[in-house]
């Protein structure tokens, strides 16, 4: 895989200032690196669901947010990604402090860089993959 913008950095840091949607959540980047994403969250009580788990559409958001980041740190300078597919699978309910995604590029392609994503729950130093995914990021 190869970066084809090499300020990808610095794009992503730039580009983190119009997601309202992710600062709304409280969902930040921790890790950018060519190809590969990592970020986190404090799970509050706006994240979960009527059973107090996080709810699984705030799961799929950060599988999303870090696979998608990951495609977009290798496109051009002129392009920009969306998702085309997302697929998951929940494997355990998320219950903890913490919600923790990391991303990355299975494929990169000319149109279609195929991506995937795991989810964990953090518990102090304990921590659960509760969900992955596989993502097709759209280059446009």
């Amino acid at each position: 895989m190869k970066a084809t913008n090499p300020n990808f950095k610095h794009r992503i840091e730039k580009h983190l200032e119009n997601q309202e949607f992710m600062h709304h959540i409280g969902f930040n980047l921790e890790v950018i690196e060519e190809g590969r994403i990592e970020g986190s969250m404090h799970i509050d009580k706006i994240h979960k669901q009527q059973a107090g788990l996080v709810h699984g559409g705030v799961i799929a958001t950060v599988a999303d947010i870090v696979a998608g980041f990951a495609a977009y740190s290798l496109v051009g300078v002129e392009e920009k990604v969306v998702t085309a597919e997302l697929k998951i699978s929940y494997f355990r309910p998320a219950i903890g402090e913490v919600l923790f995604a990391k991303g990355w590029v299975l494929k990169q392609g000319r149109k279609i860089n195929f991506c995937e994503a795991e989810v964990y729950v953090l518990n102090g130093t304990e921590k659960k993959l509760v969900a992955k995914a596989s993502t097709s990021m759209a280059i446009i």
